[in-house]
């Protein structure tokens, strides 16, 4: 029998009365710090029965809470009703921090403990050392970290996946794995350093050019990398090493061992100081360190996001794999609609299976979001059997969806009218498409933050009181992590430079509860504009290929600057498409990319 989130709190309950712990906190990561994690470490979303990419939940003895952000707010509250959970929604005025509300909640049950419980193994050094500091100020209440309860509670856990690993091609990757290691090593020397600790999976996978399936949609394998001045050890189960990549690792001069043997490597590392990124280490392993620590940013984070021509040339074919698709798909939709039976399920499977026709696709970028009328108002809405509603030939549908193909991710989202628009409809869905249009048309110098950027596709909305809370923009992965940092476009401030050849995603939204919502995304590459005696200036190329809706566009809200950049986006879209489309795909293509 399948316990209820009631009875999981209870059971956790019972650990932490034996524990003498007043609180435990579960945050969303693995000992890697991955957002997107194996479901062995799902255990926020074990205890709280909440599924969203990030949250954190709280438990006291007597209450329990869960925090995550705006692209959840509905999700979650949803599923967290019948619980025992509250929801905080970070970044809303009054929301308490999680050691307010433990201290609080502490102080009117008048708890008789005084120790919080997190597992350092899935917590960052750098998390763990704010809370311990936070803990402090606001109740002198003190951290626990060598707790994991989830390994009494939580029966038929999933164990840590034992997927096999395949070699990334040089024709993909464009960089060997010793040129990539040797520009690793000569970063550490200029930060002082003689190794590093590689805990992200993601930059694992690139240092190595390996890919693997241990985390869902992401291509990437659980194991840690230790480099030192002279050597490298991958810390791997070697279950998962076939005898190609064996012999491949072996000749690319790395070292095997086991992925519990971390600990040991960290333990007996020679050198005289080890870099440590105390945002992507756990607090476990950067405790295990007896060495002095070098504590920055690991240089893999800015490596991997600033693409190689081999990349680039990957990044063009698999958008132009996934625009012939997406218009197969918006070719079939409309009909389909208007015939009948289709809801977001169905159509969420038409096109990933239009998608898996196209060469070197290997699967989805991330669960697709397939939001229909007020559906389209969820940020992060992903339909389940319960949820799945038909499609009508009225409203907008909000269709938010990506691929994993060998030479590329992609990673598009298209707001689409089925039929007849409210002016609320047509209102919003404009003044996105204005956003994501003045960040595209946006020429800025070489290092600026995307942060000094955002606010473009803020501007006409905060004129109608309008705003979204999510981010405008992430980097995306050569067939990678469809999110992809540290640089990115958001109104909080974020100091990561923006340099030629990074991709970034410009994905401007609105969301009326209840309503409708609305959001258009393209991935980007950024490129050279032009020097000046002012020095560097960059620009942004479109990647993505496909037609964005004309028929919601209210056009005299648009400026002239506005709809020559559509008319142009829509003439290349058409001319890179076309000669890959029968005669009906193209006419179709035609008439949806005419001027405007």
């Amino acid at each position: 029998m399948v316990k209820s989130v009631n009875d999981r709190l209870s059971d956790l309950r019972e650990v932490m009365r034996r524990e003498h712990l007043a609180a435990f906190i579960f945050p969303s990561t693995d000992p890697h710090q991955g957002e997107y994690i194996p479901d062995h470490w799902k255990g926020r979303e074990f205890i709280s029965g909440f599924n969203g990419s990030a949250g954190t939940a709280v438990i006291t003895l007597s209450s329990a809470a869960l925090w995550t952000d705006s692209r959840y707010f509905i999700a979650a509250e949803e599923q967290l009703k019948g619980t025992e959970f509250q929801l905080m929604k970070l970044k809303i005025e009054g929301t308490p921090t999680i050691p307010q509300w433990i201290n609080s909640q502490l102080s009117n049950a008048g708890s008789q403990f005084t120790e919080v419980g997190i597992d350092g193994w899935c917590s960052s050094a750098n998390s763990v050392k704010e809370l311990i500091a936070d803990l402090r100020r606001e109740g002198g209440l003190t951290l626990r970290t060598n707790l994991d309860p989830l390994k009494l509670i939580w029966r038929n856990r999933p164990a840590i996946p034992e997927n096999p690993l395949e070699i990334y091609p040089l024709e993909y990757a464009g960089e060997t794995t010793h040129d990539k290691i040797a520009r690793i090593r000569k970063a550490l020397r200029e930060k002082h350093a003689d190794g590093m600790l590689m805990s992200a999976l993601d930059d694992i996978a690139w240092t190595l050019n390996l890919r693997g399936t241990d985390v869902h949609c992401n291509p990437v394998f659980v194991s840690y990398l230790l480099i030192s001045s002279k050597d490298a050890t991958l810390y791997i189960n070697k279950i998962k090493l076939t005898p190609e990549v064996s012999a491949y690792l072996q000749a690319e001069g790395i070292k095997v061992d086991s992925y519990e043997n971390v600990v040991k490597g960290l333990k007996d590392y020679f050198e005289y100081n080890i870099l440590l990124d105390p945002d992507e280490v756990n607090y476990t392993l950067y405790k295990t360190v007896t060495r002095e620590i070098v504590e920055a940013e690991s240089p893999v984070k800015r490596m991997k996001t600033i693409k190689n021509t081999t990349e680039i040339a990957g990044f063009r074919n698999a958008m132009l794999k996934d625009g012939i698709a997406l218009v197969k798909f918006l070719k079939w939709l409309i009909p389909a609609v208007e015939a009948g039976k289709q809801t977001e399920i169905s159509i969420d499977k038409k096109l990933t299976s239009l998608r898996a026709e196209q060469p070197l696709y290997r699967d989805i970028s991330f669960d697709t979001i397939a939001g229909y009328g007020t559906h389209a108002a969820i940020v992060h809405y992903e339909a389940t059997p319960e949820t799945d509603i038909p499609l009508e030939p009225h409203g907008l549908l909000l269709l938010d969806s990506g691929a994993q193909y060998l030479d590329g991710t992609t990673d598009i989202t298209r707001t689409i009218a089925l039929g007849p628009l409210t002016d609320q409809e047509k209102l919003i869905y404009t003044l996105v498409l204005k956003g994501h249009i003045q960040i595209e048309l946006c020429k800025f110098p070489s290092g600026a933050s995307g942060t000094q950027i955002d606010i473009l596709a803020r501007k006409d909305m905060w004129r109608y009181g309008l705003n979204y809370l999510h981010g405008t923009g992430h980097g995306v992965g050569t067939y990678l992590n469809v999110h992809e940092g540290p640089h990115q476009f958001r109104m909080e401030w974020k100091p990561a430079p923006l340099v030629a050849g990074m991709t970034i995603t410009d994905e401007p939204g609105i969301y009326l509860e209840g309503r409708c919502g609305a959001r258009t995304e393209n991935t980007l590459l950024i490129v050279p504009y032009k020097e000046t005696e002012f020095g560097r200036f960059l620009g942004f190329e479109p990647l993505t290929l496909c037609p964005i809706d004309k028929r919601p566009i209210v056009r005299e809200m648009m400026t002239q600057e506005e709809t020559d950049w559509l008319d142009q986006y829509h003439q290349m879209v058409y001319d890179r498409l076309a000669p890959h489309l029968d005669e009906g795909e193209c006419e179709w293509l035609r008439l949806a990319t005419a001027p405007l």
